[in-house]
């Protein structure tokens, strides 16, 4: 009997230990099966970054490449800007200062304002045209000499420098509102800020004016196009600015109205 009952205790011991075995075997398993899981979740994270990173270089590459077209534009058509049969065309932009020894002829406008005297007559006719429509179109700025685009340029840089900006990172920002001098538009005569006499504030709201529907729709027939559009900042250097009109003559602002380009990919396309 000792005997019979000494096999069944080490019968139930053997059962016991098998079952802690099993326990300890399906307990290994799920282990392995959550690091297995969480190893292929950091796979697919890891590709995930990967992939963004891809894109990210993707963009930084574009947009280099627009830098460099926009760059180049002017390098293309320096001969031919600098004939007096395209001064209407002449790039200014980040990459392209006014030519050393820069001039114009000015016509005096109302308000202390000033226009290349070779667009004055055309200007004339767009404002009136548009006061004819009911439309009260104001001129806010126009010309710039060298000194009031500098102390424009450096009052804008001071007031991101004192929000902790860098010297550097505050220049950046500037430049995107403010043209450093020698490379903003106004300081060729061919450039005009206009908003309505109803909102003179220079923001995006701008664009829902009457009046800057208006000549959205029609400068180009007067030989004028809004400089600074939508989505071509990386082509322009200039942030959207739906005030700041630049003339450039009938011919080609038709064609750049026809076109949906700006300026400077105008010029880089060889549409001269």
């Amino acid at each position: 009997m000792k005997e019979k009952s000494r096999k069944r205790t080490n019968a139930a011991v053997l059962i016991l230990a098998c079952a802690m075995i099993a326990g300890g075997c399906g307990a290994q398993v799920a282990a392995g099966d959550n690091a297995k899981g969480a190893a292929r979740q950091a796979s697919v994270k890891n590709q995930e970054l990967k992939i963004e990173k891809l894109e990210e270089k993707t963009r930084e590459h574009a947009n280099q490449s627009e830098k460099k077209k926009s760059a180049s534009a002017s390098q293309k058509f320096t001969e031919a800007q600098t004939k007096a049969s395209n001064w209407n065309l002449l790039l200014v932009n980040p990459w392209n200062k006014l030519p050393e020894g820069f001039s114009v002829d000015l016509a005096k406008l109302s308000g202390g304002h000033a226009i290349d005297r070779r667009a004055y007559g055309d200007l004339q006719a767009m404002m009136n045209a548009a006061q004819a429509e009911g439309l009260s179109p104001i001129i806010c700025s126009s010309y710039r000499t060298e000194e009031k685009q500098r102390t424009l340029y450096q009052n804008l840089v001071d007031k991101y420098q004192a929000r902790r900006y860098s010297r550097k990172q505050a220049k950046q920002e500037a430049g995107q509102w403010v043209a450093a001098p020698g490379t903003s538009e106004h300081q060729t005569g061919l450039a005009l800020d206009i908003v309505s006499f109803g909102y003179q504030v220079l923001d995006k709201k701008q664009a829902r004016t009457p009046e800057q529907k208006w000549l959205m729709a029609h400068c180009h027939e007067y030989g004028f196009i809004l400089r600074y559009p939508k989505e071509k900042k990386d082509v322009t250097g200039i942030n959207y600015e739906p005030w700041h009109y630049r003339y450039v003559g009938k011919k080609a602002a038709k064609e750049i109205a026809r076109q949906g380009v700006c300026l400077e990919e105008y010029l880089r396309d060889g549409s001269l």
